[in-house]
């Protein structure tokens, strides 16, 4: 095999690295171990017709216009604002805490005039913020921290809050005022026909040769690239010589209800302080598909399984300094994506993570001479048929 660029991986951040260094004329072969494009984010038909995420719902949002709008060469868009309902006790209310959920957990009357002295009563300071269990308490206290909070983090991470990194807790806003959207960016929207079109669309290029069913390290030795984008789990491609970094994975129950409109009022439901599962999604908020039935899935962490969730504390961020010293070193070799750069990334920080890379290798293997030669890049029927509509 021989190619200018092999891309390790078919997810956001390989397929986008590798449609911007064919479009700057470079020969990409991409790959990917499992059957198809699209890595966790495909989306497919279940057997009953409704389109579902096999790995877990992905809703797409981001405040990056460049992210945006590179996207939107490849899909049309559907609006759609993620709402989650988390149980508590009996009541089902608003994630993240806003005033309505407050409220209705302890029968109050605030008002956007009131609720900061609320917060201000409970909250518990914090001289130092360390861990997610001190974000959280800082901000709410410890009634709501045990309610909304421990369990599920305890679930999600098999860990307890104190044990993790602030940057996890810090995810998650409270919130002064009403708005009970899960996400608050300026554009929050799902592709019109799913996740796996757009990836199709993005890969359709003369330029781009893709193989699907294909494990790197099984033709490692048998591939002639001149550079190599890497996606995968950091530590793997070193052979794990410093042990492995830790991940968190999930197990999907799916499920489909015959004749059944709506299984619940959102697309995400909560559960911090019940059953083994973390949430469930209901795909059809997801999609807006008009269906006579329904397909869910639940959530189950666990610890053995696929990478999902790179864990973050203190020392696996010394661990992990350990493989990005080897990485340092491979100058042939760029690492990029959640599981290359051991980040926990939303897919709009994966789109742009990537758009910069591939930026750099082009700009690094694209002679000038050759890039003002360039009249026009190759675009494929399907991109040109897209960009006169």
């Amino acid at each position: 095999m021989k190619m200018d660029v092999l891309v390790v991986g078919a997810g956001f951040s390989g397929s986008v690295v590798a449609e911007r260094l064919a479009r700057r004329g470079l020969e990409v072969l991409l790959i990917d171990k499992r059957p198809h494009i699209g890595g966790n984010a495909y989306d497919t038909p279940d057997r009953y017709g409704v389109l579902m995420h096999p790995y877990g719902p992905h809703i797409f949002h981001t405040n990056a216009p460049r992210v945006a709008e590179y996207l939107s060469q490849f899909t049309d868009w559907r609006p759609y604002e993620h709402h989650v309902l988390a149980k508590v006790g009996e009541q089902f209310v608003p994630i993240p805490i806003n005033i309505d959920t407050v409220n209705r957990v302890y029968d109050l009357k605030l008002t956007e005039e009131t609720i900061q002295a609320f917060y201000d009563r409970v909250r518990q300071p914090r001289a130092q913020i360390r861990t997610s269990e001190d974000v959280v308490i800082n901000a709410v206290g410890q009634d709501l921290y045990e309610k909304f909070f421990r369990g599920y983090t305890r679930k999600q991470w098999g860990l307890d809050p104190s044990e993790l990194s602030a940057s996890v807790a810090a995810r998650i806003p409270t919130r002064t005022n009403h708005d009970d959207r899960y996400f608050t960016d300026t554009f929050q929207k799902m592709p019109l026909h799913g996740y796996t079109k757009m990836f199709g669309r993005m890969l359709d290029h003369r330029r781009i040769h893709v193989e699907v069913g294909v494990d790197f390290f099984a033709i490692q030795q048998k591939v002639r690239a001149s550079h190599i984008v890497f996606t995968g789990p950091l530590d793997a491609y070193f052979g794990y010589c410093y042990g492995k970094l830790p991940y968190r994975s999930i197990r999907f129950e799916h499920e489909h209800l015959a004749n059944t409109l709506r299984y619940q009022p959102v697309g995400t439901v909560n559960f911090p302080n019940d059953y083994d599962f973390t949430r469930i999604t209901e795909f059809k908020h997801l999609t807006g598909q008009q269906h006579t039935g329904t397909s869910i899935v639940r959530e189950y962490p666990q610890s053995e399984g696929d990478p999902y969730y790179p864990i973050p504390r203190p020392e696996n961020e010394l661990l992990l300094k350990k493989y990005q010293a080897l990485a340092a070193k491979e100058s042939k070799v760029t690492f990029v994506g959640r599981l290359g750069q051991y980040r926990y990334y939303n897919m709009d920080q994966c789109v742009g993570a990537a758009l910069k890379t591939a930026e750099e290798i082009a700009n690094a293997m694209v002679p000038q001479a050759a890039l003002k030669a360039t009249v026009k890049p190759a675009v494929s029927a399907t991109q040109q048929a897209r960009a006169g509509s």
